[in-house]
């Protein structure tokens, strides 16, 4: 009998983008069908991780449209002590999906994420002007409406529609081009490294003992003074008090080269806490 491979989380339902760079991680990983446990919010991905019902999370941590996904971001600064084991960046690509035996003139409301919704608003307003716009929880839960009414239709990805029974009406009918979300691959604490590559990032989180003038700038002469190339700076508020704040910080380059360990050690000397959150493969 074959054994199961590991276990991954991921924010459902089926046919999500997170369902997408999870299937991506797995064939990286060289697994074909991988364990799936469909979690409802990245705060259970997270959570899964930390108890041990699963090896490995997925969850969004940036889009090119609309930034950091701050949920992600508030579990590594606050409650999770997962790492980031890889990266994965999915193209965005939301199609219009109706039930298989729908037309343009059966549509009375248009489902889907908010994010979905307000990235394909240019669409909507041609082509199916007037219609009721309803928020889902999820993309995918809007192509499950779809396949069930004929007169919803959901605005979400190919996989989506393929996954729940809906057919795939317009394709690409996104506002913008050039829509990506970048995901992580997360395990626990000191989950030895599952992919290998010759240009490592490193992204950390960054606590001050007091929020004081010249903090950013004392920060960034670190990494400026050991040549050390930051790739994203993000500042993220402490929830103590107004005012408080935290940065994430990604640069290119491991935690274990001498030059980040002597930024890090120095850093550590001056600020509350330096949280490494893992260093991993450029994508």
């Amino acid at each position: 009998m074959t054994p199961l491979g590991p276990v991954f989380a991921y924010l459902g339902p089926a046919g999500t983008y997170t369902d997408e760079a999870t299937r991506a991680f797995a064939a990286r990983l060289g697994i074909g069908e991988p364990q799936l446990l469909e979690c409802t919010s990245f705060d259970e991905v997270f959570d899964c991780v930390d108890r041990g019902k699963c090896e490995y999370g997925v969850v969004a941590k940036e889009n090119s449209l609309e930034g950091s996904v701050t949920a992600t971001l508030d579990n590594f600064a606050f409650k999770s002590s997962a790492n980031i084991l890889g990266e994965e960046v999915v193209d965005v690509h939301h199609c219009l999906v109706m039930h298989p035996d729908a037309t343009m003139e059966d549509i009375t409301t248009v489902a889907s994420h908010a994010q979905g919704l307000a990235q394909c608003r240019r669409f909507l307003n041609e082509r199916l002007p007037g219609r009721t716009t309803i928020t889902t929880s999820s993309t995918a839960e809007s192509a499950r409406l779809a396949a069930s009414d004929r007169h919803i239709a959901g605005i979400a990805n190919a996989f989506a529609a393929e996954c729940h029974g809906a057919r795939v009406c317009e394709r690409d009918i996104e506002d913008h081009f050039g829509n990506q979300t970048a995901f992580a691959l997360v395990g626990r604490q000191g989950h030895p490294p599952v992919f290998s590559g010759t240009k490592l990032k490193t992204s950390i989180a960054l606590f001050l003992q007091v929020n004081r003038a010249g903090t950013l700038h004392m920060i960034l002469s670190e990494f400026a003074f050991a040549g050390i190339d930051l790739s994203l700076i993000q500042s993220r508020p402490t929830k103590q008090a107004l005012g408080d704040y935290m940065f994430f910080i990604e640069f290119e380059g491991s935690e274990n080269d001498p030059t980040v360990q002597t930024a890090l050690n120095c850093l550590r000397l001056k600020l509350r806490e330096v949280k490494v959150l893992g260093s991993y493969p450029i994508v």
